[in-house]
């Protein structure tokens, strides 16, 4: 028996803010389990939100500079989460902050610096998970789906709904896994026209009717008709999803109740690939309760939302999970999921300078 005490860290793309998960993971004859020992969600303030967004407009050296600030400002949030809790992790996994993921031209861009993090905390901090993976060919996402064959086996589906949904489930032995839609990228943004964060529990959805063009329109989006493994990026949505929604002057609760049912459309089309078995859903559009309405309306299988802090971390504790595989040079990254050539091991460890 093997145990491991990790802390992960996630930044999504809907700017929610930086998710931080202590867990512990134990592994005995190839089976794992962990258990959250404390959770918080930072949220950034109107300054980090600023510097994140801009951040795929600056030149390279601003680029580099922001790379270094974000790295500090993730590892003074870490050090002080430690210190008020009291933890004693063995090292650090961070996923950072995704500025650029274009696979199709085969980059892609985290930025939180883990060799300052390293220096900051005087902890081992693996980073820089997704660049392996796209160097094989590969989308450099999803990383989560070997979290879900090793964590979670007892569902046939995992589906997390950040700003984007993504989908996990095993095929024929093998795990398959593809970006769905967006999410929250897209629902937040339309709730911040009528100065709210986010649609709470759908309710200005509710308020709103279906704009059946806009429907058909967002439905027939080329990506949809893509066999999988794909993956989306704030790139794409701006230029294929946000583009069309800017064209169609109705109210913003349209616009939400539109987009609601796309996303439930397209969530349940992706289930299709099973015929029973259970879906975990997690990440902040499982809070949505109109969304979930929507979602099991259209589908026969059994949606199961898990206690607040996994529905909150998921995806900060898989990729301390991803952390601890990259320390034990185990496969972290399965090409089923990604495309790649082969499955690989992915993210740079970061090790503190020893002191003489």
């Amino acid at each position: 028996m093997k145990q491991y005490n990790v802390i992960g860290l996630m930044s999504g793309t809907s700017l929610d803010g930086l998710d931080i998960a202590s867990c512990s993971f134990i592994e005995e004859a190839g089976n794992w389990e962990f258990k959250i020992q404390q959770a918080e969600t930072i949220s950034y303030t109107n300054e980090w939100i600023k510097n994140l967004t801009v951040a795929p407009f600056l030149s390279s050296d601003e680029l580099r500079q922001l790379d270094f600030s974000y790295g500090n400002y993730l590892a003074v949030k870490t050090l002080t989460f430690i210190e008020k809790n009291k933890l004693n992790p063995d090292f650090i996994a961070s996923h950072g902050h995704t500025i650029f993921h274009q696979p199709e031209k085969n980059f892609t861009l985290q930025i939180g610096n883990g060799t300052q993090m390293a220096e900051i905390l005087k902890l081992p901090v693996i980073y820089d998970f997704r660049a392996l993976d796209i160097s094989l060919g590969g989308q450099g996402a999803p990383l989560v789906p070997i979290g879900d064959q090793l964590l979670f086996k007892d569902f046939e589906i995992c589906l997390n709904l950040g700003g984007f949904a993504n989908i996990s489930f095993d095929l024929q032995g093998r795990r398959m896994a593809q970006d769905v839609c967006p999410v929250n990228m897209a629902l937040n943004f339309i709730s911040q026209k009528e100065h709210q964060e986010y649609d709470h529990n759908g309710q200005m959805a509710l308020k709103g009717k279906i704009n059946s063009e806009l429907l058909k329109t967002l439905n027939n989006i080329s990506y949809y008709h893509i066999d999988p493994p794909k993956s989306l990026s704030r790139e794409w949505f701006e230029s294929e999803f946000l583009s069309i929604l800017l064209k169609f002057p109705i109210s913003n609760y349209d616009l939400l109740h539109t987009i609601t049912e796309h996303i439930a459309f397209q969530i349940s089309n992706s289930f299709r690939i099973k015929e029973k078995g259970k879906v975990l859903i997690t990440g902040g559009g499982a809070h949505n309760a109109y969304l979930m309405q929507r979602i099991q309306a259209l589908t026969n299988l059994n949606i199961e939302i898990p206690d607040h802090d996994l529905v909150d971390f998921k995806e900060a504790v898989v990729f301390a999970f991803l952390g601890i595989l990259r320390m034990r040079d185990e496969v972290n990254c399965l090409g089923s999921a990604t495309g790649a050539k082969h499955d690989s091991c992915g993210g740079i460890i970061a090790n503190p300078k020893k002191i003489a």
